[in-house]
């Protein structure tokens, strides 16, 4: 497909400005001579039409999930309500400015502290802060909140080491890291849950806590929950969940009540924001008591039917994000809640964890699956041993020609060649069974016609890339002739 800069000719124009309303020289007077360009800029010379044919033709090549089915496990990229992005959309939301004065906004304080409370309500917590941008920033929040706590206590120096299980989302190596911890590998059992004679061999007056992904990776849920936190506790760490996964159990568990001392939200999975191409998202956390002196500042208070800033946190982390967070991301997660209500989110987890088991039970006689065992809300098949010379890569990209976009793969480590597929809890039987017949199809070509595979996609607008050279080569700039 053609670029923007392939289209047109000299001289046309999509749209026409506005005459200047004083001379530009008055104009120019108030840009630094350093900041003015010296040639005009490089810009496409389209007309109107063929403006927007070019990015509704480039519209017409994406995927996403008001287009299809779109799998990727551990992603959770369901379908979200238009009603909740109307919410966001309105003018008293998207024309607030953050520095207004409190008694302005006090209809955005009311959002953020209800949504709060509601967040506690549903973690078993009693402390939550909005201000973390996604989940690896709630990740990382709730790291600066560990070293905080044992500083405070005087143990810092000490308790250096977070334990991980290697079937933790990937980012949360990286967080514990970040924070200034060393992080120490927990083995998975044959279960595919935490080996609990390892994690006791770990426990000792060095560890600082423990980052557990709740349902891991595998999509199953850790049935030792509340051995495993009682361990770290009475080592004298703290325990962190993962929530990135809540749409497994929402409305149905609560994470204060498995142990959790830190527990953080992803809105953009759970609560109804897309968030495809990388954002937006909101990684709120929920801490335990002993945590709340730590808490990023300021805090939304209710005083009366008044809602404030308070400062007044002297032993707080201090701020993690600018102003309050991403604001119309808590409007969508707060307009979410109160649309489903408890019942609601109840029968979200159970819609959840039945399609992921429905997919699991009719693929497994013909992928194989590493971990055969009631999952939550997705679960981890191979593609090892499928045909000779076929790889996952090949499953996925021959996915596409049957208009799915393939789920994630090559994670979790733990599962050679692993097809990692979270169905969410908006599919319709009819799009589940569609994709079970697309796979079934798959593995009978893969034994038949595997040249078929290696070459896919077939129908796709491009054909299979080179995405090594991509990486290590990439175009960056429009090749724009010299001179």
């Amino acid at each position: 497909m053609p670029t923007l800069y392939d289209r047109g000719q000299k001289g046309r124009r999509a749209l026409a400005l506005p005459e200047l309303t004083q001379p530009e020289e008055d104009l120019l007077r108030h840009i630094p001579e350093a900041m003015r360009r010296k040639s005009p800029p490089r810009l496409p010379e389209v007309s109107q039409p063929e403006l927007v044919r070019h990015y509704t033709a480039l519209s017409r090549l994406n995927y996403g999930v008001d287009t299809g089915f779109y799998p990727l496990g551990s992603c959770t990229m369901k379908y979200n309500p238009k009603l909740h992005e109307d919410l966001a959309r309105l003018p008293g939301f998207t024309q607030l400015h953050p520095l207004l004065p409190e008694e302005e906004v006090q209809g955005a304080l009311a959002v953020l502290w209800e949504l709060s409370e509601y967040l506690k309500g549903i973690a078993g917590l009693p402390g939550v802060s909005l201000q973390p941008a996604a989940g690896a920033h709630g990740e990382l929040t709730g790291m600066f909140l560990i070293k905080r706590y044992f500083e405070d206590r005087g143990e810092l120096p000490r308790r250096h080491k977070i334990l991980l299980p290697d079937s933790a989302h990937g980012t949360n190596p990286a967080s514990a890291a970040m924070a200034g911890f060393r992080v120490v590998a927990l083995p998975s059992d044959r279960r595919g849950l935490v080996d609990l004679e390892a994690l006791k061999r770990n426990l000792d007056e060095e560890v600082a806590g423990i980052m557990l992904t709740v349902p891991n990776t595998l999509g199953l849920f850790e049935e030792d929950i509340l051995e495993i936190t009682r361990l770290v506790h009475e080592a004298g760490g703290l325990c962190y969940f993962d929530g990135a996964n809540l749409n497994a159990f929402l409305g149905r568990a609560r994470p204060g009540d498995m142990g959790a001392d830190i527990f953080h939200f992803n809105l953009h999975k759970t609560f109804s924001t897309p968030h495809g191409g990388g954002g937006p998202g909101a990684g709120p956390i929920a801490v335990s008591a002993p945590l709340l002196p730590y808490l990023p500042v300021p805090e939304i208070v209710k005083e009366g039917e008044t809602f404030r800033l308070n400062y007044d946190k002297p032993k707080t982390i201090g701020r993690v994000h600018p102003y309050f967070g991403n604001f119309l991301v808590m409007v969508r997660a707060l307009a979410y809640i109160l649309t489903l209500g408890d019942a609601g989110m109840r029968e979200v987890s159970a819609a959840a964890v039945l399609a992921a088991n429905y997919l699991r039970v009719r693929l497994k006689g013909t992928y194989k699956l590493p971990y055969d065992r009631l999952c939550k809300h997705e679960f981890v098949l191979s593609g090892e041993g499928l045909a000779e010379g076929i790889r996952t890569l090949d499953i996925a990209k021959r996915l596409i020609d049957y208009g799915f976009h393939p789920p994630t793969i090559y994670f979790p480590l733990i599962v050679r060649e692993a097809l990692m597929i979270e169905p969410t809890e908006t599919e319709p039987k009819e799009v589940l069974d569609a994709f079970v017949e697309a796979m079934l199809k798959i593995a009978e070509e893969a034994r038949t016609q595997p040249e078929l595979l290696k070459g896919a996609p077939q129908r796709a607008p491009v054909k299979r890339l080179d995405e090594a050279r991509a990486a290590r080569q990439p175009v960056l700039r429009y090749p724009f002739p010299e001179g």
